[in-house]
């Protein structure tokens, strides 16, 4: 939503000078601004009072200032009073920023000279002369076909200005091919060459040789946005701000224009019809609403216009019909926060990069969407009644479109919450990158769908309440009693208490053990649930898990890798001297390394604790199973010897022998590889072979559906892995 919007104006030029063809609404109303109150009597009181923000937030109540004024003393001239006849009046030095590089230079308060009509709201517009706006508004033909930005006092407008040949003639231009030339740049605002005056007619697409226009030169469709306050808002996204306005808005909704312009002379007949009807109404001496009335019912543009600027209050989607050619427009729903200084909203570049990478460049602002991924799942939105296998099983759609029709039809039939886009694509199959991902992100995009976690078939989902609901709980309970009549369902507030309290349970937490209790209820209740997650009313609570090294862990880790220094005195005996036990550091050097899994693990040195059986068997399963548990050279860094206050050595010096989270399993240390090592020992040789594979996941951030997608491994054996090494986990819900 675009809660600056304050209207959408259509002006256009000819030979005799701008018009302000149409405008929506009637009377739009800009923000309330903040000004600066002089108090009375300045001359007896101290200078830094005339700032002082309490005397300034309480200057009209009657026991702050005395009543004496200094109009007795400087005349009534010298007391501030606020414009009455125009809401913005400023010098022509100050009231303009003009970032497009416009020529127009107007006289100072040249908008409040002209005398009102009897209905100001035909030729006036946010208290300014239509005629000295639409003057700005329609530049010269060389800045067309381009951005156009124009700030002036607290009012922002922009758009695409698009003209005719200097023969009056609507042609596209030979670049239309590549699209429509946007003046793009980054703040010079540079001049495309679309259009100029010494363009040559004869350069015109031989398709297409367009219209010949009987007096429209230039027309021009401008939003026009309330400026942000620059105290409050993060003035390093405005511009971010009205570019993602102008691309998804302005730019979109001026090439179709053009496009019909150029093909039929569209935009020229729908102007000449719009000034009849205001003229007539002016005629007649009726209200500006007569005029609006009969503009909505006679033209197309105007009830355009109207349901764009609805659409972008609401923060919906705009469908419109220009010249029957059905469009849909948007803007981000949560394009506003780029204007609010707050922590929960700022998106670092990173994150803006992960989001164009994932959903588009164009989707990578203010959408606020999850992340695109084979083990999300995709929920399906009703829109209004609209029944999409209806639609796209119409007399409508092309012979050309019917194998991509049949394909999203596929699609939507097999789509569900309970299997995972990874799913979806073995079932349809498909490619995940080059035909799923393609599907969803059309469906998010129209809002059509939206991605959510992977519900449980049986409902033993664990799921939790959003912070607020978007709807008061008494239209939600109303809705909700409308729709599930069956006495068997408990009541929204029910459900919502039930839910509330279960994630503080240690066990039973889930949906069906809190609420549904019955096998027989679960169907039911899964329509339960789809209405709540279309209605934001459910967030799952996932698992996720982090790895602790006990302090215990660490005491048998340190006494293992100190007796790999030197050799023990059993075998210090029989080599009759002591060595290093570099020696044993090579695989081939062990003797025992070829025995089979039970024997290597119960091989202990006589007269000394046994010291390498957890990574014994480690290479054993590897040898076993042919697999690759980790890197070599960081396995070996396990075994070499560390001078003092070096490697593992001063880690272990900073860990103090205390109970610690390793962070990072995947980008473990070589004292922390010991560790894991360790807690190994002792465990069955399969299981520890999963773990440590899959160790490398458990970092508290990667959720129990993506482990078992990136290791390949089925819930169960997940949940073996859990239950043998409970002691040195660390398993935690979380959205």
């Amino acid at each position: 939503m675009a809660e600056t919007l304050l209207a959408i104006l259509l002006v256009t030029s000819s030979a005799t000078g701008s018009t302000l063809v149409h405008k929506y609404p009637a009377k739009p109303i800009p923000s309330a601004r903040l000004s600066r109150y002089k108090p009375d009597k300045a001359e007896v009181l101290p200078i830094s009072n005339l700032d002082n923000p309490w005397r300034t937030s309480h200057a009209f109540e009657p026991n702050v200032l005395e009543s004496t004024s200094t109009a007795t003393v400087h005349g009534d001239e010298y007391i501030w009073s606020k414009p009455k006849s125009a809401i913005r009046v400023r010098t022509a030095s100050m009231s303009k920023e003009i970032p497009t590089g416009t020529s127009a230079s107007p006289a100072k308060d040249a908008h409040l000279s002209a005398p009102p009509d009897k209905d100001e709201e035909y030729d006036r517009i946010l208290g300014y002369n239509a005629e000295y706006l639409t003057n700005l508004l329609c530049p010269h033909v060389s800045m067309c076909h381009q951005k156009f930005e124009l700030i002036l006092d607290e009012l922002a407008f922009i758009g695409h200005p698009v003209c005719a040949y200097p023969d009056g003639t609507w042609k596209f231009k030979p670049e239309v091919g590549k699209g429509l030339i946007r003046g793009r740049g980054s703040r010079n605002r540079q001049m495309s060459s679309a259009t100029n005056d010494d363009a040559d007619p004869s350069d015109a697409h031989p398709e297409h040789l367009g219209t010949k226009s009987a007096w429209l030169q230039s027309f021009h469709v401008v939003l026009v946005l309330d400026l942000p306050d620059p105290s409050s808002s993060n003035s390093g996204n405005v511009w971010k701000y009205f570019d993602i306005i102008y691309e998804r808005i302005a730019f979109n909704l001026t090439a179709v224009l053009f496009r019909e312009q150029v093909l039929s002379n569209f935009v020229e007949m729908e102007c000449e019809q719009l000034m009849s009807i205001r003229e007539s109404c002016i005629a007649k001496g009726e209200h500006f609403s007569t005029y609006m009335a009969q503009a909505l019912a006679q033209t197309s543009i105007a009830p355009a216009m109207q349901v764009l600027f609805d659409a972008i209050k609401t923060s919906t989607i705009a469908y419109i019909t220009i010249h029957d050619l059905p469009m849909e427009l948007q803007l981000p729903p949560y394009l506003d926060s780029l204007l609010k200084v707050e922590s929960d909203d700022d998106v670092d570049e990173l994150q803006e990069q992960d989001a164009a990478e994932m959903w588009g460049p164009h989707m990578s602002y203010g959408w606020r969407l999850e992340t695109l991924a084979p083990w999300k799942s995709i929920l399906l939105l009703e829109k209004d009644g609209f029944d999409p296998f209806t639609s796209l099983r119409g007399p409508h759609v092309s012979v050309s479109d019917r194998p991509l029709v049949d394909g999203l039809i596929r699609f939507l039939e097999v789509a569900s919450i309970t299997l995972s886009l990874a799913d979806m694509s073995s079932l349809l199959d498909w490619d995940l990158d080059t035909q799923v991902y393609p599907v969803v992100r059309w469906l998010v995009e129209h809002r059509r769908a939206k991605i959510v976690d992977v519900v449980h078939p049986g409902l033993k989902t664990v799921f939790t309440l959003p912070p607020k609901f978007e709807q008061p709980l008494s239209e939600l309970t109303a809705e909700f009693e409308q729709e599930f009549t069956d006495p068997s369902v408990a009541s929204l507030p029910e459900i919502l208490s039930l839910i509330s309290t279960a994630p503080s349970k240690q066990s039973d937490n889930h949906f069906y053990a809190t609420v549904v209790q019955s096998r027989d209820l679960i169907p039911i209740y899964h329509d339960v649930v789809l209405w709540m997650l279309k209605r934001g009313l459910l967030i799952r609570l996932s698992l996720r898990i982090r790895i602790v090294a006990t302090r215990e862990l660490k005491e048998r880790a340190r006494l293992r890798k100190h007796q790999r220094v030197r050799l023990p005195a059993a075998l210090d005996e029989k080599a009759g001297h002591g060595k290093p036990i570099a020696a044993l550091r090579r695989p081939s050097a062990l003797p025992w390394l070829s025995l089979s899994p039970k024997t290597a693990h119960s091989y202990s040195f006589p007269g000394r604790v046994r010291a390498s059986e957890s990574r014994v068997s480690a290479m054993v399963i590897q040898e076993d199973d042919g697999e690759k548990l980790g890197d070599d050279d960081a396995d070996d860094d396990v075994f070499e010897d560390n001078e003092p206050g070096e490697g593992a050595a001063s880690e272990e010096d900073e860990e103090g022998g205390a109970a610690s989270i390793i962070t990072d399993p995947s980008q473990a240390t070589p004292l922390q590889q010991l560790w894991l090592a360790t807690m190994s020992e002792g465990k069955n040789e399969h299981i520890a072979h999963r773990f440590a594979h899959i160790n490398q996941y458990f970092d508290g951030k990667m959720t129990d559906d993506e482990i078992l997608y990136r290791a390949e491994i089925t819930r169960k054996q997940l949940r073996e892995v859990l239950h043998v090494y409970e002691e040195y986990l660390q398993t935690f819900l979380h959205p």
